[in-house]
């Protein structure tokens, strides 16, 4: 398999000058109209993609980038100013952004070119891509599979091969657990690694955005770009950023990794489970060792997580009143008519039982039995891991219980669908980071697998997957029909 579909692969053909900027942007922009039926874009102005690829391509060459000319697909959550940014919902589904977020000043400042806005779960709720106004996203390897949520349009457009890398939000698995689903390696940083600038809110002490692309290498590219401080943000951490793409050679002999006892249970897919000892044996060959931790309350993150996630979802989401922007119902009697009718028309299903999940257990006389036991068990978690990093370097362990599941097999069971972020949930309520990487197939569907750090040991998790990517060949898979 070539490497020219891979970040790195196209800088390196971009710096010989074999491709011109505008050629590449071009190629991208023929295989999203190719690939039209997987839905993984909202939003693409090829004219102006096109334009500023031709303006890159006049840069001198001792003036560019890191990301110089590289196509970039953004998620549908990030603002990027005069550029409609819906959050896969129809109370934003003509809104215009009047400013870009952080992430986008950064790559545009890198050189990256912009191919559009991806399909999404609305506002990041969900685990399988269905829930977006403009409907669900197909997984490029079986076209009626999920691809995975909330990020569900940036995987599939990597993974189709319509752009090298693309951007994602991870509130509880949401870039890690479609990266698993796609064969991809995604990314969720420490939380406050990366400005939540202009990234529109679901729970705000959770989202956390990150890259996806199809090998670490390619991670570390994107993340020494979009890492860093940002006085906009007052979660933004002050902290030394690494030379990511420097650390991917270092040597992994000696390394300490965990395997949790707890999160390998009867609810794994047997072939999860063959993918994580197989991935532990890599390991051992490379020359780390193996050791059990213990992570007791893990399994509790579900529960914890969907009441604390909708608790900040009922409060950011109040301000889509249809007053100040976003949908507003035609023809309003009075002024509760209007906040009733525009939130009804313009909020999904799984976003209306979302909010009303967290109005309930902030609300009197509940707030103490639901709310703050479940902080309590954030607490717990977050306490255990750190532990637990006491003894290892990382923490080994499944993406998701199982592979890919079909269109439509889930929707009607929101427990179930809740289940599919067992595995990735923990980390984002113990905030710290977390690497999902291909693994193996099953029924050719990829599985994933994946490595937990200690608070900004992104570099260690990018290390060790880099490691296990130059020892295997699952990143190597695609899916029928991308280039190669």
């Amino acid at each position: 398999m070539s490497a020219d579909s891979t970040l790195a692969g196209w800088a390196a053909r971009l710096g010989s000058g074999e491709i011109s900027c505008r050629e590449l942007a071009a190629d991208c922009l023929a295989r999203i109209e190719q690939g039209a039926h997987l839905n993984a874009f909202v939003s693409v102005d090829s004219q102006r993609v096109l334009d500023v690829a031709a303006e890159r391509d006049a840069i001198p060459r001792a003036e560019r980038g890191p990301l110089h000319g590289l196509p970039i697909a953004i998620k549908d959550i990030f603002c990027q100013a005069h550029t409609r940014t819906t959050a896969g919902s129809r109370m934003l589904e003509q809104w215009r952004a009047p400013y870009s977020a952080h992430v986008i000043e950064r790559l545009e400042a890198a050189g990256a070119v912009l191919l559009g806005k991806t399909n999404m779960d609305e506002f990041a709720m969900g685990s399988s891509g269905e829930n977006s106004h403009f409907g669900a996203t197909r997984n490029p390897w079986d076209d009626s599979r999920v691809p995975g949520g909330s990020s569900s349009g940036s995987a599939a457009a990597v993974a189709a091969g319509m752009v090298p890398a693309a951007l994602g939000t991870d509130t509880g698995g949401s870039i890690r657990q479609p990266a698993a689903f796609c064969g991809l390696t995604g990314l969720k940083p420490t939380y406050g690694r990366v400005s939540r600038w202009g990234m529109i809110a679901f729970a705000s002490s959770l989202d956390q955005a990150g890259p996806m692309a199809w090998t670490a290498e390619d991670l570390a590219m994107l993340l020494g770009v979009i890492a860093g401080c940002d006085t906009r943000d007052s979660t933004s951490v002050d902290a030394p950023v690494d030379d990511y793409s420097k650390a991917l050679s270092a040597p992994v002999s000696g390394r300490r990794i965990g395997i949790p006892s707890a999160l390998l249970g009867a609810d794994v897919a047997e072939p999860v489970r063959v993918a994580v000892d197989e991935a532990r044996q890599t390991f051992e060959r490379l020359g780390a060792s193996i050791h059990e931790v213990a992570l007791p309350t893990a399994l509790a993150g579900v529960p914890a997580y969907y009441v604390l996630a909708p608790a900040e979802a009922s409060t950011n989401l109040a301000r889509f009143d249809g007053v100040r922007f976003g949908h507003r119902c035609s023809e309003p009697r009075n002024l509760t008519d209007l906040y009733l009718r525009s939130r009804a028309e313009g909020f999904g299903s799984e976003v209306k039982r979302r909010i009303l999940t967290g109005t309930y257990v902030l609300s009197v006389g509940y707030y103490e039995a639901y709310y703050l036991q479940a902080q309590r068990v954030r607490r717990l978690i977050r306490d255990e891991f750190l532990a637990a990093f006491g003894q290892v370097d990382v923490i080994l362990a499944p993406t998701t219980p199982g592979p890919a599941f079909a269109l439509g097999e889930k929707v009607d069971d929101p427990v179930a669908m809740y289940q599919q972020d067992v595995f990735t949930i923990p980390a984002n309520l113990a905030g710290i980071p977390a690497l999902s990487m291909p693994a193996g197939m099953t029924g050719g569907l990829p599985l994933g697998v994946q490595l937990l750090g200690p608070h900004f040991g992104e570099a260690t998790l990018l290390n060790l997957a880099h490691a296990f990517q130059q020892a295997t060949d699952h990143h190597l898979e695609r899916p029928s029909g991308v280039r190669e």
